[in-house]
């Protein structure tokens, strides 16, 4: 089965000399349709580099990245937007809603920069907020929405249309226990019924969703399993 997303040999290095960081070194993934696969590791471990490259956000300094065979740095700025509007959905840990928006203009948003009529736009979005259980706040701005709220209407714009890789960096860390486990159940049924998911998380309970788990140290690739993930916080631990 062909992988929606792959890294290969995939090296990111910030800063020159003195400053010189090495976010990831050598690290090669692939998640492919269907599966969901949890990314673990310490603070500074490369978890949250590795999904700002699989969204095109960065690029890597050696190595490539390819979402359905298309390598991100071949196609160029506009080509890499175009990817996040249609294929690749991103849950950030920020959110990155626009104020000025309501929840639904915010779903709606990048069908609507891809060309798709408003009316469209927007009714596909007021589904995909009622999927994530908010759709009675369409109509209202982020800042009139609790940090929970946001983070649905945050996770409806990644989920809405057809996505095939969606990217999750923490989608659980502005919500409640319960809805945070409807989430996850949420992104296991996006995966189940065809995309490929990464989610990276720091906790074990909620890698469990997972099929598989990447373990990141320094950003090195130390553990790839399909493991439970509380043996592979452990075998961290010890070695």
């Amino acid at each position: 089965m062909n992988a929606v997303l792959r890294l290969d040999t995939v090296t990111r290095v910030h800063g020159q000399g003195a400053t010189e960081v090495v976010a990831l070194r050598q690290v090669s993934f692939a998640a492919h349709p269907g599966e969901l696969v949890a990314i673990m590791g310490p603070s500074g471990s490369g978890k949250s580099t590795l999904l700002t490259l699989a969204g095109g956000l960065d690029q890597p300094t050696e190595g490539t990245v390819s979402v359905e065979g298309v390598d991100l740095a071949a196609v160029g700025n506009k080509g890499r937007a175009r990817m996040r509007r249609t294929s690749i959905g991103y849950v950030f840990q920020d959110f990155n809603l626009i104020p000025a928006l309501t929840a639904a203009e915010n779903v709606a948003l990048p069908r609507e920069l891809d060309g798709e009529r408003s009316r469209a736009a927007r009714r596909v979005a007021r589904a995909a907020l009622e999927e994530v259980g908010i759709g009675e706040l369409a109509d209202r701005f982020p800042d009139e929405m609790s940090g929970g709220q946001q983070q649905r209407v945050a996770i409806a714009r990644a989920i809405v249309g057809e996505r095939r890789l969606i990217l999750a960096d923490e989608p659980t860390g502005a919500l409640d226990t319960e809805t945070g486990e409807d989430i996850l159940a949420l992104l296991r049924a996006r995966c189940d019924a065809g995309a490929a998911g990464v989610m990276v998380t720091h906790e074990a309970r909620h890698a469990a969703w997972a099929d598989r788990v990447v373990f990141l140290r320094d950003g090195v690739v130390v553990d790839e399993s399909g493991a439970d993930p509380a043996d592979v916080l452990l075998e961290s631990r010890l070695g």
